[in-house]
């Protein structure tokens, strides 16, 4: 993965940027995340961790997954070479990365972890 990292450094500078910023729905995807209920995906999205979500949580992660897939499309519109997939598997690498301790992560699809 450092080797798309290298290759494709301004969309990993866009990244960088992009995930630092807080949007609006930061609060309650970082309560929902605290709590257990959803996770960091290695593909860049937001999970659902826990098997009966409620329906603000389904809805939350539905509204979160759109705005990033929308992001990352612009994203890879914007950097030659990029794909949709590189710049997911990136933003992955990175959120996961940032993820605090105790809070869930996918180490593979489906798979769930605390992260130590």
């Amino acid at each position: 993965m450092y080797a798309i990292a290298k290759r494709h450094l301004p969309l990993a500078l866009f990244l960088f940027v992009f995930l630092a910023v807080s949007p609006a729905w930061a609060m309650d995807l970082d309560s929902a995340k605290a709590q257990g209920l959803v996770g960091e995906k290695l593909n860049g999205y937001v999970g659902i961790v826990t098997a009966l979500p409620t329906p603000e949580v389904s809805n939350m992660v539905d509204e979160i997954n759109r705005r990033r897939r929308g992001s990352y499309q612009e994203i890879a519109n914007r950097t030659p070479g990029a794909t949709l997939a590189s710049v997911e598997v990136l933003a992955g690498e990175k959120l996961i990365q940032r993820t605090p301790s105790g809070q869930f992560v996918e180490t593979a699809p489906g798979r769930w972890v605390k992260k130590p």
